[in-house]
């Protein structure tokens, strides 16, 4: 293959996953904009406790199709006390049972039956929806839309990894046979460990766990990587998401930080007990598969994308179940690593705003509410200054000095936080 025909080759698999995420991403903020209220509703109903909690963020991911926006409206409730932080973990670790039906989705319509014939209709029909005059049926619209973009991008994905031909490349072959033992056909422990930490970078490059995961089940139904190595990569991907959210939350507030660790300790603790019994783990996975496909993981690559479906929910599943009894030892880990911010609150700083991951009016007009209920306990706590101020009768005291000071300080943060607010909400969407 000449140097041309790789570079294009690489542009077009850059190109079918960004059709692919846009298509996820188009799709899971149509379904916000469909069921917001009633999602924040059952969000704020339905956490009394943590089982609750775990049930909740399972239901609601695995509708919204985004462990993302389900953080963004877990923070939200935090910040605005409806949630506390023991059943915001609770909520997390539901978010990522439900994230696991991307993967079943993904294996089901999108390699064990090729839907992509369909495509092109489903986006003239979602089309058709968004002409309407009826929000709700726009809405439909829009998921219908980003729905067959999904699996359009999918198929080209599937198209241009096949152009590429790794199953059947000698240099590839051999790259993969050195990472399994001679006579054993298992892989060691070390190059388990290697893989997870790709699997970690290749979700941070994607930024999105959707895209690798999809990545990860295409090579494998072309059997380009064994089993035994998908399921590293899988676990990196676990890892990798939660980095993600990390990132994002740098600029975010104490609530946001914490929430965004405790799902970062969740999967790490998750990988680790996993990696301890990991070939005995995945062993069970493959009875499992043989049950449904009729053949093993480690015999046909057909079985992998059905082997790593089961992998990522009985992983999801299992780690939750053993971790839910312990969200207060999670909760102290993560008080423990983001302390509460002791800066003097005179320090410009909008708390929520700027804490959202994704960007959907529903979700804005929360966040600017709870911005301005901040923005009023500011003003209303400069105001609490003046009778002090008026009552000191020493008018040239450093006391009287610092209260002037303070007042001024804040009006001059009200201006600011007024300014940034209105920006804010101008430009919602």
């Amino acid at each position: 293959m000449t140097t041309s025909a790789l570079i294009m080759l690489i542009v077009q698999v850059l190109g079918a996953l960004a059709l692919f995420l846009f298509g996820m991403k188009y799709m899971s903020e149509a379904l916000q904009r469909l069921a917001g209220p009633s999602l924040r509703s059952v969000l704020s109903s339905f956490t009394s406790n943590r089982f609750k909690a775990v049930l909740t963020g399972t239901f609601v991911t695995s509708l919204i199709q985004s462990s993302s926006a389900t953080t963004v409206m877990v923070v939200s409730f935090v910040n605005a006390g409806i949630l506390n932080l023991s059943n915001a973990i609770g909520v997390i670790m539901g978010a990522n049972i439900g994230t696991t039906i991307t993967a079943w989705i993904i294996t089901l319509f999108g390699i064990k039956v090729d839907i992509a014939v369909y495509s092109i209709p489903i986006i003239g029909l979602g089309f058709i929806c968004m002409m309407l005059r009826n929000k709700k049926i726009q809405h439909i619209g829009e998921f219908v839309l980003g729905f067959g973009l999904l699996f359009l991008g999918l198929t080209f994905l599937k198209d241009s990894l096949s152009d590429l031909d790794l199953a059947n490349n000698p240099q590839f072959i051999a790259f993969i046979q050195q990472f399994i033992a001679v006579g054993e056909n298992t892989i060691a422990f070390p190059t388990i460990l290697l893989f997870v930490l790709i699997g970690t970078i290749l979700t941070l490059i994607l930024q999105s766990s959707s895209a690798t995961m999809a990545v990860i089940l295409v090579l494998c139904s072309q059997g380009v990587i064994p089993f035994e190595i998908a399921v590293a990569l899988v676990l990196g991907e676990n890892i990798g998401t939660t980095i993600t959210a990390n990132l994002a939350a740098i600029i975010g507030n104490t609530t946001a930080k914490r929430a965004a660790r405790s799902h970062f300790i969740f999967n790490v603790i998750g990988v680790c007990w996993v990696l301890a019994v990991f070939h005995p783990f995945v062993n069970i996975i493959d009875a499992l598969t043989i049950k449904i496909d009729g053949v093993s993981a480690y015999a046909s690559a057909l079985a992998v994308p059905t082997a790593l479906s089961l992998f990522h929910s009985f992983f999801n599943i299992t780690n939750t179940c053993l971790l839910v009894g312990f969200i207060p030892q999670i909760e102290k880990m993560t008080n423990f690593l983001v302390k509460k911010n002791t800066q003097d609150e005179e320090i410009f700083k909008l708390e929520n705003i700027g804490t959202n991951f994704m960007k959907t009016g529903e979700m804005n007009v929360e966040i600017a509410k709870k911005e301005i209920i901040v923005f009023s306990k500011r003003m209303i706590r400069m105001y609490e200054f003046l009778p002090v101020l008026l009552n000191d009768t020493k008018a040239n005291s450093k006391e009287y000095e610092e209260l002037l000071r303070r007042i001024q300080r804040y009006e001059e943060l009200s201006d600011r936080m007024e300014i940034e607010i209105a920006n804010y909400i101008t430009t919602m969407t």
